[in-house]
């Protein structure tokens, strides 16, 4: 390792974090109504006044996050607590069991629910983090109920919207297992009076994942199998692979792997890992392209190869984790080249990063930094987390 250029990159990270972390404070944060506001354009300026539940729940976990790991500051503290009040207040759906929207307006009033149940993800981390730092017991309460929801809603429970599934056609995807194994790290952390649980259910996480997704003959790990795991490829969805998210199911299952010390899980998630990079990254112009057919017919969405923010965050923490935990240099080789095509192309003098590029590189136009699916979450938690992690390379 050239110590030189690793701290220069650390340095680098550590001022990415404190304009990010600005960024959204002056720029997201409802004064009047409380929560945050994430349909922000380059300069931070607002473009739209809806409010995604989704955002609302990251962005009180990750400020509470900060309080976490570097110690309470009051602004942090005081967003995160604006994202989950605003949340308790207008975004539980009381007709529905407790379940949440998906969008609100700028006041809460009620805008949109979608079937799937990552809004109540979102808000038990958001509640269950809150409640690591100020040890306020009822959002605890909060957190557990929403996670048990959550775990219940993608285990035969009745959807209390009366909302069917969204196709007819019966089977498995790869965003409930991981998603749920991620939400249960954050709540055996704070809360180890359930660990039992955490870890029963992180543990059928785990094999799900490896039993139904992952499908080393194919060289990657499909979104959408069969409901035992079946390959469908005589239709797109049956083919698609998401590499953003495949390395981010990779860093998940490692750091499962690190809570439990099984070295067996950790080489299996790096395998999950070598496949997503090796298809994903755009040999001609750079970046992990967003999506890709597993047998390289054309991909059903149109936005296939655009490079998105967050997969490249999602790189940049399970590359720097793989170095830290095997000292492979082939791996920070992998951790420079992401960060210098991020510092390239995301990166922006205006602060945050850019969510939306084409192919070649070049911002969508008019160039945004927030939107219902981009908010303060994924390029925050990345860099806290890689920070940490060269920290610890670091000794220190």
């Amino acid at each position: 390792m050239d110590r030189k250029k690793f701290l220069a990159e650390r340095q680098w990270i550590r001022n990415q974090l404190s304009n990010v972390a600005d960024f959204w404070l002056k720029n997201g944060m409802d004064a009047q109504h409380g929560g945050v506001y994430t349909c922000l354009d380059r300069a931070g300026q607002i473009y739209s006044t809806d409010k995604s539940v989704w955002m609302q729940g990251r962005c009180g976990w990750t400020y509470a996050y900060l309080c976490h790991v570097y110690g309470v500051k009051e602004e942090w503290l005081k967003a995160s607590k604006s994202c989950i009040d605003f949340l308790e207040a207008h975004c539980v759906n009381h007709d529905a069991e407790g379940r949440l929207y998906f969008t609100v307006e700028a006041d809460g009033t009620p805008l949109r629910q979608r079937r799937y149940c990552y809004s109540e993800a979102f808000y038990c981390i958001a509640n269950a983090e809150y409640y690591g730092v100020t040890g306020e017991r009822e959002h605890l309460l909060r957190a557990r109920r929403a996670y048990d929801m959550y775990w219940n809603l993608n285990h035969g429970m009745a959807d209390p919207t009366g909302m069917g599934p969204k196709s007819t056609r019966a089977g498995r995807g790869l965003g409930i297992p991981m998603i749920i194994l991620n939400v249960t790290g954050v709540m055996k952390r704070v809360d180890p009076e359930m660990a039992d649980v955490y870890d029963a259910r992180a543990n059928e996480c785990v094999a799900d994942i490896f039993n139904y997704h992952v499908k080393p003959e194919l060289g990657c790990t499909l979104e959408s199998v069969g409901p035992n795991g079946e390959t469908r490829l005589h239709v797109t969805e049956g083919r698609m692979v998401n590499p953003g998210h495949d390395i981010e199911c990779a860093w998940f299952l490692m750091d499962r792997a690190n809570d439990i010390g099984d070295k067996e899980l950790h080489a299996k998630a790096i395998e999950v890992f070598d496949m997503a990079f090796s298809k994903g990254w755009d040999t001609e112009y750079g970046g992990i392209l967003y999506f890709m057919d597993c047998l390289g017919n054309p991909p059903e969405a149109y936005e296939h190869d655009m490079k998105l923010w967050w997969p490249h965050n999602e790189a940049l923490i399970a590359s720097m984790m793989i170095y830290r935990d095997t000292r492979d240099e082939k791996y920070l080789d992998i951790f420079y080249q992401i960060l210098d095509y991020c510092k390239q192309y995301f990166a922006d003098e205006y602060g945050e990063w850019y969510g939306y590029l084409r192919r070649d590189g070049k911002p969508t136009q008019p160039a945004c930094k927030g939107s219902t699916f981009k908010g303060p979450f994924h390029v925050p938690r990345c860099l806290i987390m890689v920070e940490q992690m060269m920290n610890e390379i670091l000794g220190e």
